[in-house]
């Protein structure tokens, strides 16, 4: 695992950082398009493509807490694109700004030398949001990018199980 505090990788850290800052604000931006055209599936799509790179590199830089949330949101955008229900990609929608939100407080924390779990926000209440969520999502396998063609594919591994297991693991200290 990769010393966030040494001084050699200060500059590493806060380019991920800052890199990370610009993700959200596009993660922002997908979701306000997704609110004035919810019929536009593909924005939770593309949200799920879009978090998967703050995941990369989180989880390159040992950030177990901001790795696993993005992955979270990976899973949750690809699935909910898929779902028939348009409201409920609208509440996903919702989940997926306070997932945002979380992110932004965490990668702060990251860059002030603060613990990842340093906040206030309510981790339970979001959690319990993430289960029922992931629940409503549970028959949707497919949780990476579409490839033309491939839809029909089995799933190598679960990606329910996947999430269920990260929602499990979320909150708890690394």
């Amino acid at each position: 695992m990769i010393d966030l505090k040494d001084p050699d990788m200060k500059e590493i850290v806060d380019e991920f950082c800052q890199e990370s800052f610009d993700l959200i604000e596009e993660l922002n931006s997908i979701l306000e398009e997704f609110e004035d055209n919810p019929s536009d599936k593909t924005l939770l799509e593309k949200y799920g493509q879009t978090v998967d790179r703050i995941m990369g590199a989180a989880k390159t830089l040992g950030l177990d807490e901001v790795g696993h949330l993005a992955q979270m949101g990976k899973i949750l955008g690809y699935k909910s694109s898929q779902a028939e229900n348009e409201n409920l990609q609208e509440i996903a929608g919702g989940v997926l700004f306070d997932l945002c939100d979380l992110l932004e407080v965490i990668i702060t924390n990251v860059k002030e030398g603060k613990d990842q779990n340093d906040h206030e926000f309510n981790m339970e209440a979001f959690k319990g949001r993430l289960q029922w969520l992931a629940g409503k999502l549970r028959h949707i396998e497919r949780g990476s990018c579409a490839v033309p063609g491939e839809e029909k594919k089995p799933a190598k591994k679960s990606t329910t199980a996947e999430l269920d297991r990260l929602i499990n693991q979320f909150g708890k200290a690394s």
